[in-house]
């Protein structure tokens, strides 16, 4: 991990162990918040511990933190951190990794129970002795039995592509119920998270007596191999996983297995947590469990602010009673969508990618964020020639048909021999056979271009004059991605000064839950690109997201250049823009900086001002028939209703 994650893994730690403590919850809080802080910098650590001034600019970081990320720095330790796992058994925080297993239910258990680890819980509920403590009925140690043996499947959070896949299969099916009005996924999956660790559903339903069949279909479902809890209105399953590449996408050789399945989303199930509700309160239900917990908290503080309560039920007066005012036939001020409650609380609507309490809540206004029929260009694509498994014309009548006004066929660099990377002679030639293509076909711009490697110094796979040969060069990292922050930030700063690159790829080359990838010092840079006119790519692959969100954020605020790209391999990989979308969603991207939205014109103008005297080999844009574009897939067309409805 680099420094920012190792420290911000420290402060949650702390939040951790205070709150298993007992110590001032409002401490953990900071913590916590500070570790979120430290996660989503652009910065690296280092480049800031210098100047504690520094880090008080940060919003969440006060003077103590401050100086606990200076020691961090300096020591690779927090004195305070040691000091409290002093407290502590090892066994007792490793039971905090079992799913729900929350701080005080782990504090009960520890300092009532005598249970100071995983094997000793195991032990107390076969023995029943767990029944004899606070807050555990029998319910309660069924389903603890049950977390326990997800956490020894030592199951990860799924790649958001994967976990979209099981969601929508749920959703689809209880839209078809009889009596049901609507239903959606909610929680970090609505929100665009790169990784989620359990899927929330919710129906909504016109009467009351719908719920019990409702939920009973949902328990029934064909991916359902286990039911953990079973009510009228609330549900839990464990629900198969299974790979189908065919929606999220192949991917590229780096990123398939054996007998194209993704070795990383073969695990055995997710849980999928059902919630049926009534219709006059759906949008409180669907803002509560969408999230974020640290966006709700702001929404409740804002609302006690106001004189009013916010939650799951709605927006109520706030009348000093300890019940819920819906429980006393209290009529909410605003219930029904998300939309009238934001309003009612003076507030415009927040889309659900933003709703991470990142300043969101002092917008005036929503911004314009960038959606996925915004996008004309698909400037990272592979074919036959390297790793895809399309021919050019194959490639190019598929990006036709997605209404794409320009393709870039951008095969791998010699270096990447795995991939089928291409030494220079076959490069010229396909270089031709790209221009042939582009000339027979009408309606788009077929680019002849590359993913050139960027080597461990920080060169180009390919000789400048072949560089200038190329519409479009994509410089990636693919080899040496261990490599120390500094000589990282070095090595990608040398390859966006390069006078060829038009876009920076996959910059970190990350592998969601596979590996870490580079960890640069992405203000650097950002800055970099911005000065020497360089597009970051935001690489739509549910298993890369790389640019992540937090560095879109940053990029966004410099006015810099982004590309949201699938990195096509196969036809199916189209659909991974969506993916994509909310990753530059969730870093307040708008269309204005992101060159795929550009007109043809606008776009292949700033490709060719890329090279010397703004001349290129380039092929002319071609004028777009001006009859409908292409019908978007189906996965495309859900994703835009949602995109609108957000």
């Amino acid at each position: 991990m680099s420094l920012n994650e190792d420290a911000a893994a420290a402060l949650a730690k702390i939040a951790r162990l205070q709150d298993l403590l007992g110590m001032d919850h409002f401490r953990a809080i900071s913590n916590d918040r500070a570790a979120r802080a430290v996660e989503g910098l652009s910065q690296d650590l280092s480049a800031l511990a210098e100047s504690r001034e520094s880090l008080l600019a940060i919003d969440g970081i006060g003077p103590k933190i401050a100086d606990k990320l200076i020691e961090f720095y300096r020591t690779g330790r927090m004195q305070e951190l040691d000091d409290l796992q002093a407290q502590v058994p090892a066994g007792v925080l490793q039971m905090l990794d079992v799913p729900g297993l929350g701080p005080k239910t782990a504090a009960v258990l520890w300092k009532q129970g005598g249970i100071e680890s995983i094997p000793q819980l195991k032990a107390a509920i076969d023995s029943g002795a767990l029944l004899d403590l606070p807050r555990m009925g029998e319910k309660s140690i069924q389903k603890l039995k049950e977390s326990i043996a997800i956490a020894e499947e030592g199951q990860k959070r799924l790649p958001l592509g994967v976990a979209m896949a099981v969601a929508e299969d749920f959703v689809e099916s209880m839209r078809r119920v009889k009596g049901v009005v609507d239903a959606t996924y909610a929680g970090s999956l609505r929100r665009g998270k790169e990784t989620i660790g359990d899927i929330d559903v919710l129906v909504c339903v016109k009467k009351p007596d719908d719920a019990p069949h409702v939920a009973e279909h949902f328990r029934s479902l064909p991916r359902v191999n286990q039911v953990l809890t079973a009510g009228a209105t609330k549900s839990s399953v464990r629900a198969a996983i299974r790979a189908d590449n065919g929606r999220v996408g192949n991917g590229s050789t780096e990123l398939r297995s054996k007998g194209g399945e993704i070795e990383e989303v073969s695990g055995p199930s997710v849980q999928v947590d059902l919630r049926v509700l009534p219709i006059e309160h759906w949008g409180a239900a669907l803002m509560y469990f969408t999230g974020s917990k640290e966006h709700n908290i702001r929404l409740r503080e804002r609302a006690l602010k106001q004189g009013r309560t916010l939650n799951d039920y709605g927006l109520f007066p706030e009348d000093g009673e300890d019940t819920p005012p819906q429980t006393r036939g209290i009529k909410p001020i605003a219930s029904r969508t998300e939309e009238e409650i934001y309003s009612a609380m003076g507030l415009p609507y927040i889309p659900p990618e933003l709703r991470e309490d990142r300043s969101e809540l002092e917008l005036t206004k929503t911004p314009r964020l960038i959606e996925i029929d915004d996008i004309k260009a698909e400037l990272h694509a592979h074919t036959t020639a390297s790793d895809g498994s399309m021919e050019i014309e194959e490639l190019a009548t598929e990006a036709k048909r997605r209404g794409f006004h320009t393709i870039a066929v951008t095969d791998h660099s010699k270096s990447s021999a795995i991939a089928g990377g291409l030494p220079v002679d076959r490069l010229l030639e396909h270089i031709n056979a790209v221009r042939r293509v582009n000339d027979r076909i009408k309606g788009i711009t077929v680019l002849a271009g590359s993913e050139v490697d960027i080597l461990a110094d920080g060169s180009l796979d390919y000789p400048d004059d072949v560089l200038a040969q190329l519409d479009v060069v994509v410089a990636s990292p693919h080899t040496a991605l261990s490599q120390e922050p500094s000589v990282a930030t070095e090595r990608l700063l040398r390859a966006i000064r390069h006078p060829h690159v038009h876009i920076l790829g996959h910059p970190t080359g990350r592998l969601i839950n596979r590996r870490a990838g580079l960890s640069p010092d992405m203000a650097k840079l950002i800055a970099a690109a911005v000065e020497h006119d360089v597009a970051l790519e935001i690489n739509a692959h549910w298993m890369r997201l790389d640019l992540r969100d937090v560095h879109v954020r940053a990029a966004v605020d410099a006015g810099c250049k982004l590309a949201i790209d699938c990195d096509v391999h196969a036809p199916g990989d189209f659909d991974n823009l969506r993916f994509g979308i909310m990753t530059a969603r969730r870093g307040w991207l708008t269309p204005d900086l992101c060159i795929n939205t550009w007109s043809a014109t606008k776009l292949h103008d700033w490709l060719q001002s890329k090279r010397s005297g703004g001349t290129s080999n380039a092929p002319p844009s071609k004028k777009v028939p001006t009859k409908q574009p292409a019908k978007r897939s189906t996965t495309e067309a859900a994703t835009k209703s949602r995109t609108k409805r957000s």
